[in-house]
């Protein structure tokens, strides 16, 4: 065993005070999709077709009821609330009773002046949020055309 193994060995909650930081923070940041509270943000999948944007986000656990979807010129933004309450007894006595809540709210830029907000369509199945957002017509990228030498 090295000296550092020993010191760390003796003194873990010292090491671990330094490590945690350092690691989770500095090199790690990406797990927590960017949460500094720990807390993790569902990722999300945008893929860009010739007529759409098509986000997907991993939600399981949720119903779509939960979810608020706001889409102001370029700026898509997406929140999820959830409450889980346990109903219980008049009668039963707790010593320990832990609450379930989860929220997360996401923002992303979609390139500016693109976007056809009257046409995006939603759908939540089995835990993956998908949304469609059709590009406005003269943004939409169009076939080459041959043109003729006249």
């Amino acid at each position: 065993m090295s000296g550092i193994q020993k010191r760390r060995a003796t003194f873990p909650s010292l090491f671990s005070f330094f490590d945690d930081p350092i690691s989770r923070e500095f090199f790690n940041w990406d797990n927590s999709n960017g949460s500094s509270s720990g807390t993790t943000v569902p990722a999300v999948n945008i893929k860009e077709t010739a007529d759409n944007f098509e986000v997907q986000m991993a939600a399981p656990g949720m119903d779509k009821s939960d979810f608020k979807i706001q889409l102001d010129g370029n700026t898509l933004t997406i929140t999820c609330e959830k409450e889980s309450n346990l109903e219980s007894n008049e009668n039963e006595r707790f010593t320990r009773r832990e609450f379930s809540y989860q929220s997360f709210q996401r923002t992303l830029l979609l390139p500016k002046d693109v976007v056809d907000q009257d046409g995006v369509t939603a759908k939540y199945d089995a835990g993956l949020l998908q949304l469609t957002i059709p590009k406005r017509e003269e943004a939409r990228k169009k076939p080459p055309r041959l043109i003729n030498i006249g």
